[in-house]
């Protein structure tokens, strides 16, 4: 080839964009589709929390305590996410403390460790002080509560993602499978309506399950 054929095919500019396009793409491509993976689990999050909100408002109400009630709530719940993300999966738990200084600094029930391991079990003896019949480690129990309980509401959400990025950067099919869930939760806590007193428990000794 001569010196002048191959200068005018350094100087040919044509096709370039072409190139730098197909060079460019890829990885815009990609950016684009974390930043909508991530602008999606973040209104997800939003919408997860104001719904939690209003139902948490509504669970510390005197009718909020009463079973059916509050299955009512979390369907409540259970509808704003699924208008979003159809094939998720919802948890829910409450649990109820008889103060916020409990929910700060749980602390287990009162019983006595025989065989050292923190825990108690193999018949243990233990104090029932929120009246649960059962050992509580954080000290709080399960449900709404009654008046003037603190109740912590949360809410758990996994679903699959919408953007498959985690084909392109999980190298096994354990991370695959891990990277492929968005998992958000919301949590609020509110003192239950003073609609009555609020329960004295009285401590019973009881044991747990052997």
């Amino acid at each position: 080839m001569s010196r002048k054929a191959f200068a005018r095919i350094a100087a040919d500019r044509r096709g370039v964009t072409a190139i730098e396009f197909a060079i460019v793409a890829p990885v815009m491509g990609l950016l684009l589709l974390g930043a909508f993976d991530t602008a999606h689990s973040l209104y997800m999050r939003a919408v997860l929390q104001g719904v939690v909100q209003k139902v948490a408002r509504d669970g510390a109400l005197e009718s909020g305590t009463a079973e059916a009630q509050q299955i009512a709530l979390d369907n409540k719940v259970r509808a704003s996410v699924r208008a979003i993300a159809t094939n998720a999966t919802i948890t829910f738990s409450r649990r109820f403390f008889r103060s916020y200084d409990a929910i700060a600094t749980p602390v287990a029930e009162p019983f006595t460790d025989t065989n050292h391991n923190g825990t108690c079990d193999e018949g243990e003896p233990y104090q029932d002080e929120n009246g649960t019949n059962t050992w509580d480690a954080d000290g709080g129990g399960s449900g709404q509560g009654n008046a003037k309980d603190r109740t912590v509401y949360t809410v758990s959400v996994s679903y699959p993602r919408f953007f498959p990025l985690y084909n392109l950067i999980a190298t096994t099919p354990a991370a695959r499978a891990e990277a492929s869930t968005t998992r958000i939760s919301a949590t609020t806590v509110l003192e239950n309506q003073p609609f009555s007193d609020q329960s004295n428990y009285v401590g019973i000794v009881k044991y747990c399950p052997l």
